[in-house]
């Protein structure tokens, strides 16, 4: 009986016993966990092991080395910038504070531009080119040391300019299938899929047959179209037809970069572009797009004149706008809307609207953040005739911001269902040699605005479905595993972030303002900002596309 009771006792404190104690590295608790899906937030913990998340719900009986109470905050898996311009920023400052201060963790190039593929007379054009193919070019990045994951379309421009150099003219037989093969290259490189950018020099001299062409070599690796459309203004939706033909002829995903109708006479034309996308993907097609928060765009001086004149790239641009007779027909076609090329000077209504923010001669930087119109009037000269002036002075194009767009039109694109977010900028600091030029105000603030204006004050869509593009759909749309969801085995990119706070500071005026709100930050595991501040680590990776072959690993640049 007595050997009965202490088998019964024993068995009962068995029972009674602590469940054996979970060891985590990182445990964020109390947080409200969006995990990207859309889906209503709840109460809950993220335990983080390695560079994977290990569990998240309700977690008890643990260990860890770090705890984070995120009592009040939002967590979140980390934000996709799906157009961003900080490959080469990155190169000189790994950190992508400007970014990574709002929250983002994986940026994504290749707006008709990409790291490679290079041939050597693109590498003696490039000092900081230590590398040839496109995949070489990623890893280098990555290898020097970046805090955010990056990934990238290969660039359609960057094919072209590799065997057409910037001359205008349709590639040969060969020339294309070497085209078709160095995309093939790239997305097997891991490439996203092809990047086109259509309003600028040479990538505007390529065809629509052209485009298909190589859509098809990205579309046999299941990659994704993706396009600066050749208008946004007055052919926009001669522009939109022309995506949907690429899109249906080389059967591939597609996505319109920055969806805008630029200029006031073209606003009413989005509700038509959106019928022709609806119409798109009701007959089998998978047509979506991403934008920017902000009503004013931001590219050169170039978006002022005629494709022709830029032909042979930028010494010879330059060079013919010294030409009397050029510079004479140039001011001609600037003057004049056109169907056969993207005219900003005319969309931006007037020249007070053309904000010059950088400069390459010292000697124009004082006219930094000021209008062509203030400009034109102390040069006393015609504001057309002001802007040829200034780049054949600068030697270069001179970045630029063009107000264009509608806010009723922003906010209409906000709450379509496969919309999502890029800033189409730089990710910098704001100190050092940045706070000689000025910059459009989304390089600090574009994710920061959509939870902090149109999420929290204007309530335009509800914080789970801005997280959801941000993130889950972002990751679902570039076919990237692992990412964009708080799930056990998905790789811990984490954001903490008080939705309360969030808000971008950065103003035209003003643009070198870091946004508020975001508390911590980690990338695959580690943390990057943490109370705000940046802890100095660049555990970035290069995330890449479905086309990789994963038994192929690309050995590190030398």
């Amino acid at each position: 009986m007595k050997q009965w009771i202490i088998i019964f006792i024993s068995l009962f404190l068995l029972c009674c016993a602590s469940p054996e104690e979970a060891t985590y590295d990182i445990v964020i608790k109390n947080g409200m966990v969006y995990d990207g899906s859309g889906q209503a937030p709840y109460r809950g913990d993220v335990a983080i092991v390695g560079k994977k998340i290990a569990a998240i719900g309700t977690l008890e009986n643990f260990k860890a080395d770090t705890v984070i109470d995120a009592t009040g905050m939002a967590v979140s898996p980390g934000f996709i910038n799906m157009l961003s311009w900080a490959g080469y920023p990155l190169l000189k400052d790994g950190r992508s504070l400007s970014d990574i201060k709002q929250g983002v963790t994986l940026e994504v190039f290749g707006e008709g531009s990409s790291l490679g593929p290079l041939n050597e007379e693109m590498r003696k054009n490039n000092d900081e080119a230590q590398w040839t193919s496109f995949g070489e070019g990623m890893q280098y990045l990555v290898d020097k040391g970046v805090t955010p994951n990056v990934a990238s379309f290969v660039g359609a421009t960057t094919i072209r300019i590799h065997e057409l150099g910037y001359e205008d003219r349709p590639p040969t037989e060969e020339e294309l299938q070497r085209m078709q093969a160095l995309v093939r290259e790239a997305m097997e490189e891991g490439a996203l899929g092809l990047g086109s950018s259509l309003i600028y020099a040479p990538a505007f001299f390529a065809s629509t047959e052209e485009l298909v062409a190589l859509a098809k070599a990205a579309a046999a690796y299941d990659g994704k179209y993706i396009s600066h459309l050749r208008s946004e203004g007055d052919s926009f939706l001669e522009a939109v037809n022309e995506l949907l033909t690429i899109a249906r002829e080389a059967d591939i995903d597609a996505e319109i970069y920055h969806l805008k109708a630029a200029g006031k006479s073209n606003w009413p034309k989005l509700d038509q572009v959106l019928a022709k996308i609806d119409s798109a993907n009701q007959a089998g097609l998978n047509i979506t797009a991403n934008m920017y928060n902000y009503i004013a765009a931001s590219t050169g001086l170039d978006a002022t004149m005629p494709p022709w004149v830029q032909e042979g790239g930028t010494e010879a641009w330059i060079k013919g706008l010294k030409n009397t007779k050029t510079k004479a027909q140039v001011l001609k076609e600037m003057r004049v809307s056109s169907k056969g090329w993207e005219n900003f000077f005319v969309a931006a209504g007037n020249p007070d609207n053309i904000l010059l923010v950088e400069f390459e001669q010292d000697s124009l930087k004082y006219l930094t953040g000021k209008t062509v119109g203030e400009i034109a009037a102390m040069r006393k000269t015609a504001p057309e005739e002001t802007i040829v002036d200034l780049v054949v002075q600068n030697g270069a194009d001179i970045g630029t911001v063009y107000f264009l767009m509608s806010e009723d039109n922003v906010k209409k694109q906000l709450r379509l269902p496969y919309i999502s977010f890029g800033s189409d900028a730089r990710s910098i600091a704001a100190e050092g040699e940045n706070l000689n030029s000025s910059t459009h105000p989304r390089t600090y603030g574009n994710f920061a605005r959509l939870l902090g204006k149109y999420v929290r004050e204007e309530k335009v869509i509800s914080l789970e479905e801005a997280i959801h593009k941000l993130t889950g759909l972002s990751a679902q749309k570039l076919k990237i595993k692992e990412r964009g969801q708080l799930a056990s085995g998905y790789y811990a990119d984490v954001v903490v972030f008080d939705p309360a706070q969030i808000s971008d500071k950065a103003t035209f005026e003003r643009p070198h303002q870091y946004a508020e709100g975001v508390v911590h930050v980690f990338v695959n595991g580690t943390q990057v900002l943490n109370q705000r501040e940046h802890t100095g680590a660049t555990p970035g990776m290069f995330v890449k596309g479905p086309g990789y072959a994963a038994d192929q690993e690309q050995p590190a640049a030398q």
